[in-house]
């Protein structure tokens, strides 16, 4: 009998050891079970930690790259950028930390899900603005060459204006065919002579006919003679200066015709104070600022 109950006991403690036994591979089991969780969960933590970072670096390089893409940005998109700027340097303070909360995490996440909005948002409001630059900048050079061209149309039409003005006045000046030049001298009577002599030549008439004109002026013409002698030289007679061919030049005599516009001639008579010279002379008449005729004579 009492060998029977010893029997008995130490099958009790056989059973009971085992169930020890039993629970603490359970227990071993759920522990390495947790661990397992524990890790992957630090796994996985670390990795959208690591995508988080990533998704920063990028949206940072994005605004970078809409800020230099542009050389003015209002007052508005500076304000933007600042609060962007302000927000990454947030979110990578916050990964930074050695370890997140699962709170934490998710509202990180949520942070830069926002902040990939406001970056998209920021660079369409970037390109938009360039557009509209570019746009303004369009205008603003279609402008200067429309002014440029505005410019030199109303330059070249001065210059056709000037030099229609130039050509009227000109086409307005009277003019004579040719000039018929001779010698006289003039006897104590008064009577005159017609000379080719040097030595008894006093005086010379030079007759001329002013062509038909309907525009040149109706009234009084000046005229101006230059009478050149067989050595070139300027006969100083009345003295004086006009100006003619856009010159300003002496003349030796000056009259004054009228002038209707028709075909008319006309005598101008000079008296030499001094005697004249053997040789070759040149008599040129001047009107209106241009050349209007000239002609030879010789004395021997």
């Amino acid at each position: 009998m009492e060998n029977q109950g010893q029997k008995k006991r130490d099958t009790n403690k056989i059973f009971f050891l085992v169930a020890v036994i039993v629970v603490l591979l359970g227990v071993n089991l759920y522990l390495f079970l947790q661990k397992t969780k524990s890790d992957q969960r630090i796994v996985t933590v670390s990795d959208e930690k690591t995508a988080l970072r990533t998704e920063l670096e990028k949206l940072e390089t994005e605004l970078e790259q809409a800020n230099n893409s542009t050389t003015h940005l209002s007052d508005d998109l500076k304000v933007k950028d600042e609060e962007i700027k302000a927000k990454i340097a947030q979110l990578r303070v916050a990964l930074n930390k050695g370890k997140l909360t699962a709170g934490e995490l998710a509202k990180a996440k949520e942070d830069v899900k926002q902040l990939r909005y406001f970056v998209t948002k920021y660079t369409i409001d970037i390109d938009d603005l360039q557009k509209k630059n570019a746009s303004l900048t369009g205008e603003r050079d279609s402008l200067k060459n429309t002014v440029t061209n505005v410019k030199q149309l109303a330059d070249n039409l001065s210059r056709t204006n000037d030099s229609l003005s130039i050509r009227v006045k000109a086409g307005a000046a009277i003019k004579t065919s040719a000039l018929a030049i001779s010698a006289f001298r003039v006897r104590s009577s008064g009577k005159e002579t017609d000379v080719t002599r040097a030595s008894t030549a006093q005086k010379i008439k030079v007759n001329f006919t002013i062509n038909t004109n309907p525009i040149a002026d109706k009234g009084t013409h000046d005229i101006y003679m230059r009478i050149l002698d067989p050595a070139g030289n300027l006969i100083i007679g009345e003295g004086g200066n006009f100006t003619a061919n856009d010159q300003d030049m002496q003349y030796t005599y000056k009259t004054a015709i009228e002038f209707n516009g028709e075909a008319k001639n006309f005598t101008l008579d000079w008296t030499n104070r001094n005697p004249f010279e053997v040789g070759k002379y040149t008599v040129i008449l001047y009107a209106d600022g241009y050349t209007m005729g000239r002609g030879n004579f010789s004395l021997r």
